[in-house]
């Protein structure tokens, strides 16, 4: 592990400092809890404890250091005590569309996108912004919460962090041999959990490009033979916070043109969430304009798409990504989906 390359002093207000932290503090916190706005709070609380205590810090520690090992306690107490947040795909089989919506389950019981700005530096090199994007999947989140909290605490620190094995074992407060022992069974829970193959790790390329484009381009003009020409035969189609989940492109198709039929003449805006290429949909209106809906995160495989998570809860979701809960009228933003990088 090694200090950012920020400059820092001891003199700097501590506000300024703690600043420097928020984006890669806001990344850890994330991965533990699986929540934006938990990761969000658990930030700010961190900063609150950090603020109170800074008199009696003295540089026993490196300030990221010990940063991180505020952070983590507030993490850990957040967690301790409740369900773990999962995808649709975590809670059971998929269904058929014929299956009834049901109702929706409370947004603690979901793993929630969150902008890739809020977790990512836009500093890293490729390599690391690369690596950084797999560990913000939607998958990976999911398959860290059925960890326990210190064990989730210590494969982030070691696999995804870097850190030295005595470094989290001092910021723990326990060996080297207990880390070890904790990574070891973290790495065997992670193996055996459903991790999709999505190609989270490549920069938006030309073929990616392209076939995004065909994705808004099938989707906006609802052609479903585009559409699911599109997806891998197997591909999952979710809706949080609904339990529901579908992955055959017959079940998709008599969703669409069933169920979903209200989403005829959407339009698509590109954003990006989760290290993933993103879209924010938004329904027709009678008045002629467009309503937000939802918010599509692919996930791409093989030169196809492997998944599409509808994440539905728009009112907190939109200003969160920056997005319009309303689009007025035509002409709608370009289809533009940079590289994340």
């Amino acid at each position: 592990m090694t200090e950012t390359t920020t400059v820092e002093s001891a003199a700097e207000p501590v506000e300024l400092r703690l600043e420097q932290y928020r984006v890669e503090l806001t990344g850890y916190c994330y991965r533990m809890l699986g929540s934006t706005f938990e990761a969000e709070d658990a930030v700010q609380e961190t900063f609150l404890r950090a603020w109170r205590s800074y008199d009696t810090f003295e540089g026993r520690a490196a300030f990221r250091s010990w940063l991180y090992q505020v952070a983590t306690n507030v993490c850990v107490d957040i967690v301790n005590g409740k369900q773990r947040r999962a995808r649709p795909m975590d809670l059971g089989p998929a269904q058929t569309a014929d299956k009834p919506l049901g109702r929706p389950l409370p947004e603690t019981a979901w793993i929630e996108p969150i902008p890739d700005g809020r977790v990512m530096s836009t500093e890293n090199d490729p390599a690391a912004t690369a690596e950084m994007r797999d560990t913000i999947r939607l998958a990976f989140i999911a398959a860290l919460q059925h960890l326990a909290p210190k064990q989730r605490a210590v494969l982030i620190l070691r696999d995804v962090l870097r850190w030295k094995a005595s470094e989290v074992a001092q910021l723990l407060g326990t060996t080297v041999a207990s880390v070890n022992s904790a990574l070891q069974r973290a790495r065997a829970t992670m193996a055996n959990a459903e991790l999709s193959s999505a190609e989270a790790s490549r920069p938006i390329d030309a073929s990616q490009t392209a076939l995004l484009a065909l994705y808004v381009d099938a989707f906006e003009r609802y052609d479903m033979d585009l559409l699911t020409s599109l997806l891998h035969t197997d591909a999952e189609w979710s809706m949080p916070p609904y339990e529901l989940w579908l992955n055959t492109h017959r079940d998709i198709i008599k969703w669409c043109l069933g169920p979903g039929q209200g989403c005829r003449g959407s339009r698509l805006v590109a954003t990006h969430a989760n290290g993933s290429p993103a879209f924010a949909q938004y329904k027709p209106s009678a008045d002629g304009s467009y309503t937000a809906w939802s918010l599509h995160v692919i996930e791409i495989s093989g030169g196809l798409i492997k998944g599409i998570c509808f994440f539905l809860d728009v009112e907190w979701l939109f200003p969160m990504f920056d997005l319009p809960l309303r689009l007025e009228s035509e002409p709608f933003p370009v289809f533009q989906l940079a590289s994340s990088d």
